[in-house]
């Protein structure tokens, strides 16, 4: 999924036209709508495969579900997803793991699947790691208000006894382990992968846009503490700035892979196989 459904003024409140101005010639038309003027998120997960397990990162929007506050995402009937998982040559029944930076309703839809009216685990076969603080946050914030990204893809796994939870640094095998991004979420982890002198991370929605390279103090809307979404960023910009360590992005124009690099006294996003 690929469209400008985002208003920047929306999704960072605290910019104003003014702001946006001198990076126009940049982010467009590739990471904003030259027409609407609104971003472009691809909605995304991302598969590892590793010498023991095949693990699934980042449950994307899911089908049959409720989500009238976006209408992209709203009740999808399409084979869109797993049609994608097949061509990697993967069955849902093939994944050992799944892993959710973050449990906002982007990131867990595909987590369950509808059958005969109930929801059940997409990937009967996996182990779904959640960090208990982030689990038990959204758990507690769904029995005073219910959420029904919560209700429909998150409860349901632990309901079937396929959760598992862990602490904020699990590591799930010798090569892939969780680091600690929070501010986003109360909880909110990257990847860190590893493989012969080869290393990656999936930052999650540490950052959503490529214009947070260069704008780390930008807090996005859905920061559950901007302070500390700010730090962490600031902090993660710094660590990968200048290495080999590739960084693979949930929201960032296709591809959204790609490096760190330094612009000044901040950062831009240098990608993998597109020029900007």
């Amino acid at each position: 999924m690929n469209s400008p459904d985002f208003e920047p003024y929306g999704f960072f409140p605290e910019t104003t036209p003014a702001d946006w101005e001198p990076h126009l010639h940049w982010m467009q038309p590739r990471a904003m709508d030259p027409v609407s003027g609104n971003l472009y998120f691809p909605m995304q997960s991302y598969v590892i495969r590793t010498r023991h397990h095949n693990i699934l990162v980042d449950g994307c929007v899911g089908n049959d579900k409720h989500r009238p506050h976006r209408p992209t995402w709203h009740m999808r009937t399409d084979s869109t997803y797993l049609d994608a998982l097949a061509a990697a040559g993967l069955a849902p029944e093939d994944i050992d793991f799944v892993m959710c930076t973050h449990l906002h309703p982007d990131h867990v839809g595909w987590n369950t699947r509808l059958l005969d009216g109930c929801w059940i685990p997409t990937f009967p076969n996996a182990k779904y790691l959640f960090t208990r603080k982030e689990f038990d946050y959204w758990k507690a914030m769904n029995e005073e208000t219910p959420l029904g990204h919560i209700a429909d893809s998150v409860l349901p796994i632990e309901e079937a006894g396929r959760a598992v939870f862990v602490t904020n640094d699990h590591g799930i095998d010798d090569t892939v382990w969780l680091e600690s991004t929070p501010g986003h979420t109360p909880d909110h982890c990257a990847l860190h992968l590893s493989s012969g002198n080869a290393e990656m991370v999936m930052s999650g929605d540490l950052m959503h846009s490529p214009i947070q390279c260069l704008h780390p103090e930008w807090a996005a809307r859905p920061d559950y503490d901007v302070e500390v979404a700010r730090n962490t960023r600031r902090s993660f910009l710094d660590r990968y700035c200048e290495t080999d360590v590739t960084v693979c992005t949930a929201h960032f124009p296709l591809p959204s892979t790609g490096h760190i690099v330094r612009d000044g006294e901040a950062f831009r996003f240098r990608y993998d196989e597109v020029n900007w």
